[in-house]
């Protein structure tokens, strides 16, 4: 089966040429009216890629693309829009968009940087799987040696408790995507939340201690307000 593409747009017209071309492609697509609906889409689909309309009814494009990136889910997503001002391009690309095609659009360009941001994100997959395949995760001077369970700074190791080596190599080994605390605790700690999620802020304000050069200023275990933490690799 091809890479699912999800379609928000509140214009039919533009729908049906995309679900043609994209469907002739070898793509599967589903399509959404409005944000509401397109977010519930994304949310639970997961497709490869979204092309988003930034003005949209109900929730507009860059609210849908910001909950899609609280959420967690990192698909690439192309926003379409017909508004041309530099502003809106940047508050697009602040959401959290990878993309950004301006209406009328040729479809052989939307095709050409549908095809690019797939191929991209194939990219980055195939180079996380051979980097946990190696069985050492590696971001700047912080290496996980996730065979020997221990971990480095700038060659040099880290005292790490069991469960701080635990969190530390679960949110590493998918970098960019957030998780709840209720989340953490059940996939960490092996159990389902059931009381004070307290204990999760703890172990991560310890790690921080350990592998953060300013651990205030957090490179690694970052805090995504009330929504949990994610680490990036950046």
């Amino acid at each position: 089966m091809g890479k699912k593409i999800l379609i928000i747009e509140d214009e039919k017209n533009i729908v049906d040429i995309l679900n043609y071309n994209l469907c002739r492609e070898g793509y599967t697509t589903m399509e959404a009216y409005d944000g509401n609906s397109g977010l519930e889409l994304a949310l639970k689909e997961a497709p490869d890629l979204i092309l988003l309309d930034l003005m949209l009814p109900g929730m507009n494009g860059f609210d849908v693309c910001q909950a899609i990136r609280a959420a967690g889910l990192a698909m690439p997503v192309l926003m379409l829009t017909a508004r041309e001002e530099e502003a809106d391009k940047v508050l697009g690309l602040e959401a959290g968009a990878d993309d950004y095609v301006t209406k009328p659009f040729s479809m052989r360009e939307l095709l050409a940087r549908v095809r690019t941001n797939l191929r991209r994100t194939e990219m980055l997959e195939a180079a996380e799987e051979a980097k946990a395949a190696s069985g050492v995760l590696t971001f700047g001077t912080l290496s996980i040696d996730t065979e020997g369970c221990s971990v480095t700074k700038g060659g040099a190791p880290v005292d790490v408790t069991q469960r701080e080596y635990e969190l530390l190599k679960f949110l590493a080994s998918q970098p960019g995507k957030v998780f709840s605390r209720e989340a953490l605790m059940e996939q960490v700690w092996n159990y389902d939340y059931v009381g004070d999620v307290r204990t999760v802020d703890v172990t991560v304000r310890r790690l921080r201690e350990k592998i953060e050069d300013v651990p205030a200023e957090p490179r690694y275990i970052v805090t995504r307000r009330g929504v949990g933490y994610l680490f990036s690799g950046q």
